[in-house]
């Protein structure tokens, strides 16, 4: 992106949102000796309450500051997070929008930044600070608070939040904006509310507050007693795994979790957020683990009597709602950046870089191993699932019939290479990845399963894309996801932005789909069909072309009917210079046979009474998988 002029000499007069977007053009990260500049872009939708102030401030600084034009305010921020993410949270985007709708409208993709904890910096237009006419357009009047605005709906989804009510109070918010971004502990949605008076109001500013700013981004390391307690748990340990999550990738870690892994012979399983920090045939590599995980990796997880968990938050679907980790005197050690992370499951903590950490506890075990013999089970195990994975990808019907989803994720696999990066997040897509794909490179797979945010691929891989060029950047989704936000399509054609997006048409919610036929809800509200005589929705499929869709809105567009035409898409997408789409209808989940899959539970509260025998029979499994439940402590 474009260098910044230099800083200006002494005082000057600006607007706020001048002095707001120079001064951001002049912050840099720092990490390992690596400079770069930290907000190298803004995007925008504009209206009442940014066009006058951010909106002209940009036009003011555009050799500065380049500007990306976006359709969806939610998806905005999505783009916004693919690029953090790709670019290691050394840099990210800032997103500017109006006033009431343009600004609510960020909640969803504030809430998916900073559960992930991924920096994006948001730059909500809001109403008068001086209040000369009240209220304005699309104010919300609170009759008893009159300093609240709809902005405030942003403040439990932002990292960080201040509302700018007079020019001057930007110098520090400002700068407090720019620690939260750069703390790989805290950081996640930083929202700047900005009235939109204040945005026009000039003011004198100090030369210092548009200096050359660098944020160096520490790696804290480890206590030496939370380290030596650690290590002597795994020298203890017959069983130990290690649970690998999104901490090591975004501290480039990977390097020091193979070394671990190597000298120690300790398997590692992998949570959706740190799958690909191993080579997919690493002989300690076990798999992806937990509800959407593999057999071998979980068969692991319920023998360890010690589980260091690296870098993750250690949610519902790693744990399996508390019944994965069996072994009666199992004990947790957490090596995280994050305080509170570390010390979830009752764990010894270990506070600090994951890369530092894993690095120090290696050195601290100065040569332990694992028994040979449990090493090479888990080696065997990883073969035996690898084949189940191989007989899954296998076409049924060498390329005349509709391929099924399972079949798709296997014609890929056999395109990309460790150049490619594959982007998706909700639906029943992310439990196929999360058990098959095998990631050639450590940052091949972009699931986003924090949030889970259906709406997210596309926008998101727009981010990927503008983070890394020239590189293939696949946004893999459903037709439920794709109609959720297909608009960035429109930024991606703009942009000449040549993302590869695969829709899969299902005709309905699948994972939901299948989620309620097991808790007893029959799939009902699940399917894009006509409604049928009985009332519910099991008639013929709609009419929808989503192919036509994305053809509407500038894509090119590749139909594979076979999963031969399939395979010919997708080559003929990856070479494509422009945004291209493949579409492909696939086997609805009736109809063919699941792939393998890894066995665990995941707690979804079934009705506790009902008349319909389906529920009755869902609720007694539910009771007796409910019952392997228990709290380490």
């Amino acid at each position: 992106m474009n260098t910044p002029h230099s800083a200006p000499a002494g005082a000057r007069r600006l607007t706020t949102a001048q002095a707001l977007i120079a001064f951001l053009a002049r912050q840099y990260t720092e990490r390992d000796g690596r400079r770069r500049r930290l907000i190298p872009a803004v995007w925008g939708i504009f209206g009442h309450g940014n066009v006058a102030g951010v909106g002209q401030a940009l036009v003011e600084y555009a050799d500065d500051m380049p500007f990306l034009q976006g359709r969806n305010e939610q998806a905005m921020v999505h783009a916004a997070v693919g690029f953090a993410r790709q670019s290691g949270r050394l840099a990210t985007h800032a997103v500017t929008t109006s006033i009431g709708p343009g600004a609510t409208n960020l909640v969803t993709g504030a809430a998916l930044a900073t559960v992930n904890r991924l920096p994006v910096l948001l730059l909500p237009g809001d109403t008068f600070a001086t209040r000369p006419a009240d209220p304005v357009l699309q104010q919300l009047e609170v009759p008893y608070a009159g300093d609240v605005s709809v902005n405030d709906t942003l403040r439990p989804v932002s990292a960080y939040f201040d509302r700018i009510t007079r020019p001057e109070a930007l110098v520090p918010a400002a700068l407090a904006a720019m620690r939260v971004l750069t703390d790989p502990a805290a950081t996640g949605a930083v929202t700047l509310a900005l009235p939109q008076d204040v945005q026009a109001e000039a003011y004198d500013w100090p030369a210092e507050f548009f200096a050359e700013r660098t944020w160096r981004v520490r790696r804290p390391r480890p206590d030496r007693a939370e380290l030596a307690a650690a290590a002597e748990a795994v020298r203890a340990a017959r069983r130990p795994l290690i649970v690998a999550g999104g901490g090591v990738w975004h501290s480039a870690a990977e390097g020091e979790l193979a070394a671990l892994a190597e000298t120690t012979g300790i398997p590692v399983a992998f949570t959706q957020a740190g799958k690909g920090a191993l080579a997919h045939d690493h002989p300690a590599n076990a798999g992806g683990i937990g509800h959407t995980g593999t057999a071998p990796a979980n068969a692991l997880a319920r023998d360890a009597d010690l589980v260091l968990c690296a870098g993750t938050r250690l949610t519902d679907f790693t744990t399996a709602s508390g019944t994965l980790f069996a072994h009666p005197a199992v004990r947790f050690t957490g090596l995280n950046i994050a305080g509170s992370d570390a010390h979830k499951q009752a764990a010894l903590p270990v506070v600090g870089d994951a890369r530092e950490g894993l690095r120090a506890l290696r050195q601290a075990l100065d040569g332990h191993r694992v028994p040979a013999a449990y090493a090479d089970a888990c080696r065997a195990g990883r073969e035996r699932w690898e084949e189940q994975v191989t007989a899954a990808y296998a076409p049924t019907d060498p390329g005349g019939g509709r391929p099924t989803q399972t079949q798709v994720l296997g014609a890929l696999d056999a395109l990309v290479t460790g150049e490619d990066i594959v982007v998706n997040a909700a639906g029943s897509l992310p439990g196929d990845l999360h058990r098959l794909w095998r990631p050639r490179s450590t940052d091949q797979y972009h699931v986003e399963y924090g949030y889970s945010c259906m709406g997210y691929e596309i926008p998101a891989a727009v981010g990927v894309a503008l983070a890394a060029p020239g590189r293939p950047v696949w946004a893999l989704v459903g037709d439920g996801t794709y109609l959720m936000n297909p608009t960035e399509l429109v930024t991606a054609v703009q942009e000449g932005v040549p993302v590869k997006v695969v829709i899969l048409q299902n005709h309905g919610y699948a994972s939901i789909g299948g989620l309620s036929e097991a808790v007893g809800g029959e799939r009902f509200g699940t399917a894009y069909r006509h409604r049928a005589a009985d009332g519910g929705y099991t008639g013929a499929p709609l009419p929808v072309d989503l192919a036509a869709n994305a053809a509407s809105l500038g894509m090119r567009v590749l139909r594979a009917r076979t999963l031969r035409d399939l395979r010919e898409a997708l080559a003929e997408a990856r070479a494509a210079t422009v945004p291209t789409c493949v579409y492909t209808e696939t086997e609805t989940p009736d109809t063919v046979s699941p792939p393998p899959t890894g066995g665990a539970w995941w707690d979804v509260p079934v009705a506790e009474t009902a008349t319909r025998a389906s529920a009755v029979r869902a609720r007694e499994e539910y009771d007796r998988d409910a019952a392997a439940r228990r709290r380490h402590l």
